[in-house]
């Protein structure tokens, strides 16, 4: 365990929030303080941390000052010292003494060093400042006088950018700097040395961090950053959030290449600007025809699909992405991987739908969709390759990140495990299936005939209910097709038979899914029995936002 002393001049609030935090375990031994009224005293016995008072006395040079320091700390044990608001220049007189001693600074080193860093910084008009966690070191001459252009000066750890806002004062600013920045950046500082994953070399001016590189990849990952910095513009302010009560906007990030609804072109601009959930069920729309390069459509509501086919036009296969759930695609969000035309626009605008999101229009396809007065038409422009590396799942006090699911298969790598093989046009369907599966909320089963979906069970927790949702649907919703014969696709493995028993009672005659169960030999036998055709492809497929 590291322990640390802490040394303040007033609040201490740095010291505090590592003491709560204790990054790595680590953990204040003794407060030190040189005002008797500084109150950071009180919080800190609160906590149970000792404290020290060794007040600058007026005849005391500031050597003398630091050698009572040193006298006052002798008492306690601590590996790693931490300023905060310590408003003293130390010397090599205590430096020297006590072990790495760290100090966070309101700024981006080696911008705006000394006193008001804030008031520096708005006076130079910057747009981002931030924050520096650097090791102290000496910045006085022989005679104990401060040398301004030392001050602040040591190898630095970490930093933490912040922007600066228009209208922003100088306290607005240190407010921020100290809960978005300071709060962040020296516990993970400490932390590092806590984990032994810091190498100071003082002479050099160098801090080397073990920790603060990409985790190891391997064959099949890049590994992960340490830190994920993003800096997003505001584009614009929604209506609302998900719901009226919430306030929303829409960030953009300029440096994106791939094909994106936030950087799209609203072509008819006197309809209404997108909603938050417009956005939302867009970009999943326009993500899962991605992954085809037939023709491709898809209707998307709440996110999941209502229907999605490939055919040899973009009208076929927008009639048979409709057909499975037109009741569910009412006011969804339509999506095509070629440019729109006239025939199927045609369709798009027979029954309600919200958004058209497409890589381009031909003119008398615009002629038609802006019938609509309140289709939002989206051209987002050649969609190009998939090059967005990353998905992220913010959470209360952080964000999950995970590499985007850009698995895809082939007829080659799925694994025929019953006795029955699957006919070559139901390996094609298993592939179209499994594709389309992945943008269908956990658990997902999807029901495939040829290239288009027949029937979607999405979000269920039991996955025996997500197979009886998409029979349902199959048999009920759909129009001119049903689940008799078709194949199954599900985003994981069946744990049981049940799910193959469902599947026969439906009509279905040939499975796709992971495997890896325990049960793999009982799912096997269950669907030799019914005379299904089972194929593993070795990889789950889940989606649970």
């Amino acid at each position: 365990m590291t322990r640390i002393a802490g040394m303040a001049g007033n609040r201490g609030r740095n010291l505090l929030n590592i003491a709560d935090r204790n990054p790595g375990g680590a953990e204040l031994a003794v407060v030190l303080t040189n005002d008797a009224d500084a109150p950071v005293l009180e919080a800190a016995a609160e906590r149970g941390i000792p404290t020290e008072v060794v007040p600058l006395e007026d005849d005391m040079s500031r050597s003398e000052h630091e050698e009572a320091v040193l006298e006052a700390l002798s008492e306690y044990d601590f590996e790693l010292v931490c300023l905060d608001g310590y408003m003293r220049i130390l010397s090599e007189t205590f430096l020297s003494e006590a072990p790495t001693t760290l100090n966070v600074h309101p700024a981006l080193l080696p911008a705006f060093p000394g006193m008001d860093a804030w008031g520096d910084a708005l006076e130079e008009g910057v747009s981002v400042t931030g924050c520096t966690v650097h090791v102290v070191t000496d910045a006085t001459d022989g005679d104990g006088n401060v040398v301004e252009e030392d001050v602040d000066a040591g190898p630095i750890v970490t930093q933490e950018p912040i922007p600066v806002y228009e209208g922003d004062d100088e306290e607005t600013l240190k407010e921020r700097v100290l809960y978005e920045g300071e709060f962040r950046a020296y516990p993970r500082a400490v932390k590092w040395f806590a984990e032994g994953a810091v190498d100071v070399d003082t002479e050099a001016g160098e801090v080397a961090v073990e920790s603060d590189v990409a985790t190891v990849g391997d064959e099949d990952h890049d590994g992960l950053p340490l830190r994920r910095l993003v800096s997003n513009d505001r584009a614009d302010t929604l209506r609302y959030g998900e719901n009226p009560h919430q306030d929303a906007a829409v960030y953009t990030d300029y440096t994106t290449d791939e094909a994106s609804v936030v950087h799209a072109d609203q072509l008819n601009e006197g309809a209404k600007a997108l909603s938050y959930n417009n956005y939302n069920d867009a970009d999943g729309a326009l993500n899962l025809i991605k992954e085809f390069d037939e023709p491709a459509a898809a209707v998307i509501k709440h996110t999941n699909p209502a229907g999605c086919a490939t055919a040899d036009s973009l009208a076929d296969a927008y009639e048979k992405a409709l057909s499975t759930d037109p009741m569910s695609a009412f006011g969804g969000i339509v999506a095509l991987n070629r440019e729109c035309d006239a025939e199927t626009a045609e369709q798009i605008i027979d029954s309600f739908k919200e958004v058209v999101v497409a890589p381009g229009y031909t003119d008398d396809a615009l002629e038609v969709l802006f019938e609509k007065d309140n289709l939002r038409v989206l051209d987002v422009g050649e969609l190009g390759e998939r090059t967005e590396r990353f998905t992220e799942k913010p959470l209360v006090g952080g964000r999950l990140v995970q590499e985007r699911d850009l698995q895809s298969i082939s007829v080659d790598d799925l694994e025929v495990v019953t006795e029955r093989e699957p006919t070559d046009e139901e390996l094609e369907s298993m592939v179209f299936a499994w594709q389309t599966l992945k943008h269908v909320k956990s658990n997902g089963i999807l029901f495939a005939d040829g290239t288009e979906t027949v029937g979607i069970g999405m979000g269920q927790v039991s996955r025996v209910d997500a197979v009886r949702l998409a029979a349902m649907k199959a048999d009920e919703h759909a129009e001119g097709k049903n689940a008799e014969g078709a194949v199954m696709a599900s985003d994981a493995f069946f744990p049981f038979p049940d799910g193959i028993e469902e599947a026969a009672e439906a009509g279905i005659e040939a499975v796709v899914q992971p495997g890896g169960s325990v049960n793999d030999d009982d799912v096997i036998e269950a669907a030799d029995e019914h005379g299904i055709a089972m194929a593993f492809t070795g990889q789950r497929s889940f989606r649970h936002d």
